[in-house]
């Protein structure tokens, strides 16, 4: 597995997208740029990259960015958060550097978009006009993919799946239960936001448990009959927390998705008709695309189709989706997959509206994973725009992934490696120095 050094950490997330972006201000002389209007909904990891991309390559284009939220808890990480590892401030972003750029941060929610006319209405009445448009407002849960499941339950079972006020009361919720509790984790059906994964956040929790809490156990029920990293993930398990944590995968003959849970008395039932009755409940239902990307009209199904060579909408002109809300087929949806996204859709619109420079799209990916403290592993791989079974699609080379049996001190190189990427990453999504 190919080691990544000390230096390409806080510049591997900006490079995997499009390189040139960073020196495209040294393009052609723009035409128009004063009149040429970009409006981006969703201020996270590849929202906040491409306004901030788009304003700093080319500074007369007006930028706005729509973000309901003053600051952003980052998903990635925040299983971290539960397990003792960092703090809540340490995965919490605000938009200061993106507005000192010149970017017009509005935090609002974003409720309809007009594509004929071309204009974002927002909640508080504003509407935005726009030349392009670019939409990553994340996932929606599908509450009721959980029988007795809903947006009221989660505030007794927490999803923790929209990082901030859920992941505070998830860790509240353990912090509070009695040593020798039980925890039940429903892990959701594919496709599903990650991180923050379901399996690593068995980890962490199990660590704080094994730390604060010896005496409880853990309980995964899945839907699903394998999933991501799973050889090394099980090694985990039993090395570190064989006494705590109960894994149940779904096979030919029990199937572990939910089919009941009762927010008040804590009773999870699952299809094979077992039944448990949780101290602290985690549920996590089906997925998603953001409601603003279905009310554009860029969604078929759950979520959104796009082109693979620039993200943009196959549905909807002079639109763009990307991260967790569109269909970037083998690309999963995580932070690092929305932050190379956003280079590609950055240089696209930069070469359309201010005449700079189109360089061939790169799409890059890699998913950490903390087991234990000084204990880490990775899958990952490049993407470039291709065919699968027939049609466009962006498909994965030079893939890697952790294995079981690996030497102690690369699964610590690993764990090491992935703080060094998260104080990259945040760095180029939020404008900070480096």
């Amino acid at each position: 597995m190919k080691k990544i050094t000390r230096r390409q950490l806080g510049y591997m997330a900006g490079a995997a997208g499009v390189a040139a972006v960073g020196t495209l201000t040294f393009g052609r002389a723009a035409i128009a740029q004063g009149s040429a209007k970009v409006v981006v909904v969703g201020g996270g990891a590849g929202g906040a990259t491409v306004a901030n991309k788009i304003k700093a390559a080319a500074p007369n284009l007006d930028v706005t960015l729509v973000e309901a939220n003053p600051a952003f808890t980052t998903c990635f990480f925040s299983n971290l958060y539960l397990g003792g590892l960092v703090s809540f401030d340490d995965i919490t972003h605000d938009y200061k550097n993106i507005s000192d750029l010149g970017v017009k941060v509005v935090h609002d929610w974003a409720e309809d978009v007009d594509t004929a006319a071309k204009v974002v209405k927002l909640k508080g009445g504003t509407q935005l006009p726009y030349d392009r448009l670019v939409l990553s407002p994340g996932i929606e849960l599908k509450y009721d993919s959980v029988p007795g499941y809903s947006k009221e339950a989660a505030e007794l079972m927490p999803h923790a799946w929209q990082a901030g006020a859920q992941t505070k009361l998830l860790k509240a919720k353990l912090e509070a239960m009695d040593d020798g509790g039980l925890v039940v984790l429903a892990a959701p059906p594919n496709p599903y936001r990650c991180p923050p994964g379901p399996y690593e956040r068995m980890c962490m929790i199990a660590h704080y448990l094994k730390t604060a809490k010896p005496k409880s156990k853990l309980i995964l029920f899945d839907p699903k009959t394998k999933f991501s990293k799973q050889g090394a993930f099980m090694e985990g398990f039993k090395a570190h927390y064989a006494d705590i944590i109960e894994v149940n995968l779904t096979d030919e003959i029990d199937s572990y998705a939910l089919t009941r849970v009762d927010p008040k008395t804590g009773e999870i039932e699952t299809a094979s008709g077992r039944k448990e009755k949780a101290d602290v409940a985690n549920i996590v239902p089906a997925q998603r695309a953001g409601l603003i990307a279905h009310r554009a009209g860029c969604a078929e199904g759950d979520w959104c189709p796009t082109n693979p060579e620039n993200m943009s909408s196959t549905k909807v002109e002079n639109v763009y989706v990307l991260g967790d809300a569109s269909v970037a087929t083998e690309m999963p949806k995580s932070a690092f997959s929305a932050n190379s996204q956003a280079k590609v859709v950055a240089a696209d619109i930069l070469a359309e509206l201010a005449e700079k420079k189109k360089f061939p799209p790169r799409f890059r990916n890699t998913c950490w994973s903390a087991i234990a403290p000084k204990d880490g592993i990775k899958v990952g791989a490049n993407y470039t725009p291709g065919e699968k079974e027939g049609k466009p699609a962006l498909v994965a080379k030079d893939s890697f992934v952790s294995k079981p049996g690996e030497p102690v001190g690369l699964r610590e190189e690993t764990f090491t490696e992935s703080f060094g990427w998260y104080s990259g990453i945040v760095s180029d999504i939020f404008a900070k120095p480096a």
